[in-house]
C-alpha cells in the first residue's frame, strides 16, 4: 500500500553504504519506521529532503514487515539547530522523547506541531533552551496523557501566594505548607508554577509567551525533567549528554 504524509526526520540509522533506516513522525501514523535507499548519496533524489529534523512530504510504501521511502519533497530545514553544540544536543534529545511518547492520531499531529514549533525556536534563539526543554517535556507528556494536577494544593485547595510541590511520580500539587505536613520540600516557587500552568493548558498558539527568571526557569525544568522520566520505563539516553552541554 502506497500513502502520502508529510513526516520529521527523529532519528537516521545507516544501513550499508548508502541506505538508512529513519524515524518519522507523521500526524496521521504517529511513528513510523522507513527505509530510505540510496539517501546518503549526495545525487540521490532523496538526499535533501532525509535528514536528521528535515520536515518533509513522503511518499511511502506501507508493508507487512517493513516501509519503503518512494519520494520525498523537503518543506522545512532548521538550518540554525547545527550553530550550537546546546541547541543541537537539546533538538536530539527532543527528538528521543517524541519518539517514545508519540500518540497515536490525532494527538500525534498536536505532538508533531509541538515538536515543529520547539526546534523553531531552538533554531531562531526564540528563547532560553532551558525554558524549551522544560515547555517541550511538560507539553508532551499532557499530550501523552500525563497532565499533572496543577489547578490548586490536593489537600487544602490552595491556588497560589506561596511556593508548592509538585509530586514528580505521581502528579499531585501540594502548597508548601501541606508539603511541610507531608514532609517534602516545595520545588516550585510563584513564577515556576504559573509556567507550570501555562504549558499545561495554554492555546499552542501562546504555549511559547511567557518569561522567567533564571532561579525559576532553573526549578521548572527541574520538576518537568524528573516529571518526565518517572512516567517512563527508562531513561533517555541523549539527556546525559545534553545536562553536561547546559550546566
Amino acid at each position: 500500500m502506497q500513502i502520502a504524509t508529510t513526516g520529521l526526520v527523529l532519528r537516521q540509522v545507516k544501513v550499508g553504504e548508502a541506505d538508512q533506516i529513519l524515524t518519522l513522525l507523521t500526524p496521521d501514523r504517529g511513528i513510523v519506521s522507513a527505509s530510505a535507499k540510496g539517501s546518503l548519496r549526495l545525487k540521490n533524489k532523496l538526499f535533501s529532503s532525509c535528514g536528521l529534523f528535515c520536515y518533509s512530504e513522503f511518499t511511502l510504501t506501507i508493508g507487512r514487515s517493513s516501509n519503503f521511502v518512494d519520494n520525498a519533497a523537503v518543506k522545512k530545514v532548521f538550518h540554525g539547530l547545527g550553530r550550537t553544540v546546546e541547541g543541537m544536543s537539546l533538538a536530539v534529545y527532543l527528538a528521543e522523547a517524541a519518539t517514545v511518547l508519540a500518540p497515536e492520531p490525532p494527538e500525534a499531529a498536536q505532538l508533531l506541531r509541538l515538536t515543529l514549533n520547539t526546534l523553531y525556536m531552538i533554531s531562531e534563539g526564540k528563547r532560553p533552551l532551558r525554558q524549551l526543554k522544560a515547555i517541550y517535556e511538560m507539553r508532551a507528556m499532557c499530550l501523552a496523557g500525563y497532565m499533572p494536577h496543577i489547578l490548586a494544593c490536593d489537600t487544602c485547595g490552595r491556588y497560589d501566594g506561596m511556593d508548592f510541590y509538585l509530586d514528580t511520580a505521581g502528579g499531585s500539587l501540594l502548597c508548601a505548607d501541606c508539603a511541610a505536613k507531608a514532609g517534602r520540600s516545595p520545588n516550585l516557587d510563584p513564577g515556576a508554577l504559573y509556567a507550570l500552568r501555562h504549558i499545561c493548558l495554554a492555546d499552542d498558539g501562546k504555549l511559547f509567551n511567557f518569561t522567567l527568571t533564571d532561579a525559576s526557569t532553573r526549578r521548572l525544568n527541574a520538576v518537568c525533567e524528573r516529571y518526565l522520566l518517572a512516567n517512563l520505563d527508562h531513561g533517555l539516553k541523549s539527556l546525559d549528554f545534553l545536562k553536561t552541554v547546559l550546566e
